[in-house]
């Protein structure tokens, strides 16, 4: 399968098919830099809770944080219109070039607050959350949703409809429900059903670890893309190989040991810039279990202790070093 990189989103146009999801706690403002100079097509922040992101959350700013990004994507997730539209707002105002409405977390302390996933429940109040951010706005808006909240109620296509028809310029589908939560394998052939409903792009999403698996999505779903969430956590770099592999239709090489050392030590030292050492450190936990754990795959003489100190040490110098160890370009295999 080989793709164009013909793909818009209103008035901003893409140069792949290939995006990063949004993660809470993992798509920092770091990571999706370096996601995007890998050659990502677009990258999308961390959901901000729309009210707490304009009532002034340090922890919503960073979030939306866009710095280094020239198309910066701020997902919002809530259940009023009015902190929507001013969420919406504040986000183009601060250099958002799209705004992404949070329609599929699954989390409990989301759905709780009839916010996220949700809001597949009660439709009529989705699309009201859709024109209040639509109208707030002039960029183009898009969404994010599952296939429904469960087995009963698989009713993507009619909310991908009434999106459509209010405004919202793409939309992604996570090809599970909400009560699947991440368990089971993800329905890519079920997202073929919101592709033959609207006429807007539709980006396939679920358990996508690489090119072959992001072909096999887009053929089952019929999808204009696909969107890579877990699989890219310490492998920011990911994404891009993967666009670069639909736009030729073959297998693109890996970054070097050398080059994945220093997006890992970036990564880590913009963290530890942007939220200070303490909660840099305590952030950065879980991306450097991942980039020791990749850079482990590599190296042909690797110690897994070297892995827990990596993730346990509150040492800056101490990580950098330990990372060095383990992609150390004496020691790594051939990467093909």
């Amino acid at each position: 399968m080989q793709l164009n990189n013909t793909l818009s989103i209103g008035a901003v146009e893409l140069d792949g098919r290939a995006f990063l999801a949004p993660m809470s706690g993992v798509t920092d403002h770091v990571m999706r830099r370096i996601a995007r100079r890998f050659g990502a097509s677009l990258v999308v922040s961390e959901m901000v809770a729309s009210d707490d992101f304009v009532q002034g959350s340090e922890e919503s700013r960073l979030r939306a944080e866009g710095g280094g990004l020239d198309q910066h994507v701020v997902q919002i997730a809530g259940c009023e219109p009015h902190w929507m539209g001013e969420a919406a707002r504040l986000a183009e105002a601060s250099g958002a070039a799209i705004v992404d409405i949070n329609m599929g977390c699954p989390a409990k302390r989301v759905t709780g607050g009839y916010a996220g996933s949700a809001l597949m429940r009660d439709l009529d109040q989705a699309a009201r959350l859709i024109e209040a951010t639509v109208s707030a706005v002039s960029i183009p808006v898009t969404l994010k949703m599952r296939l429904g909240w469960d087995d009963k109620s698989l009713n993507a296509p009619e909310l991908a409809l009434r999106a459509q028809a209010l405004g919202v310029k793409l939309v992604t589908i996570h090809g599970r429900t909400r009560c699947q939560f991440y368990k089971g394998q993800a329905d890519w052939a079920a997202i073929k059903r919101v592709k033959e409903a609207v006429s807007i792009p539709v980006i396939a999403n679920g358990d996508c670890h690489g090119l072959e698996d992001a072909q096999a999505m887009l053929l089952a779903s019929g999808a204009d893309g696909v969107m890579i969430g877990r699989s890219a956590l310490g492998k920011p770099w990911l994404i891009g190989q993967i666009a670069r592999g639909l736009e030729t239709g073959s297998a693109v090489s890996a970054p070097t040991g050398t080059e994945r050392l220093e997006a890992a030590v970036e990564h880590y030292e913009g963290l530890l810039e942007a939220m200070g050492i303490e909660t840099g450190i305590r952030h950065a936990r879980k991306h450097l279990a991942a980039y020791a754990e990749d850079a482990l795959s590599l190296n042909a003489e690797g110690d897994e202790a070297w892995r827990a100190e990596i993730v346990t040490s509150t040492t800056p110098s101490t990580v950098i070093r330990l990372l060095k160890q383990l992609y150390s370009s004496n020691r790594v295999r051939m990467i093909s």
